[in-house]
């Protein structure tokens, strides 16, 4: 009998389903925020709510069981170092669903699963508005690309 037996089994077998558990939790720690569907998300995250709390003893025997089930080096690192200490003195709960919509394809419903406490990037990575060059306005003397083509009709007709 079943009873009682829930998981999420994803359609997938055993070992494809805990390979891409895997890589959606390095995902995760990697840019504590990722965008997956609904079933996905509710699969992981008391993954990722155990990874967390292993973190937050910062023993060796915890880094080896969290090396167990997040195969990169340098994720792990950070989750030690940073992520750890800024749930350090939450209890549990970690991880956060936000509804996103649906897929356009199969209208499977998507969520961000993102960290509680995230650190927010920087919105501007390039220039700022006031830092663009100003051009000069159409049909004045001057106008860049207007000489160019002064000067070639020129040299083509001497």
């Amino acid at each position: 009998m079943r009873h009682r037996r829930h998981r999420y089994r994803l359609g997938r077998v055993t070992a494809h389903r805990w390979a891409l558990l895997r890589n959606l939790l390095v995902a995760l720690f990697r840019h504590e925020r990722i965008t997956t569907t609904e079933a996905k998300a509710k699969a992981l995250r008391p993954l990722a709510d155990q990874m967390i709390s292993l973190a937050k003893r910062e023993n060796l025997h915890a880094r080896r069981q969290v090396l167990a089930m997040v195969p990169d080096v340098e994720v792990v690192g950070r989750l030690f170092d940073t992520i750890a200490a800024r749930f350090a003195d939450r209890p549990g709960g970690y991880t956060r669903i936000i509804k996103n919509g649906v897929r356009r394809g199969d209208a499977a419903p998507l969520v961000f699963l993102e960290l509680v406490e995230r650190t927010e990037a920087p919105q501007d990575k390039g220039k700022s508005k006031g830092d663009k060059k100003e051009k000069a306005p159409k049909g004045q003397a001057g106008a860049p690309g207007k000489r160019k083509k002064k000067e070639k009709a020129a040299a083509a007709s001497a």
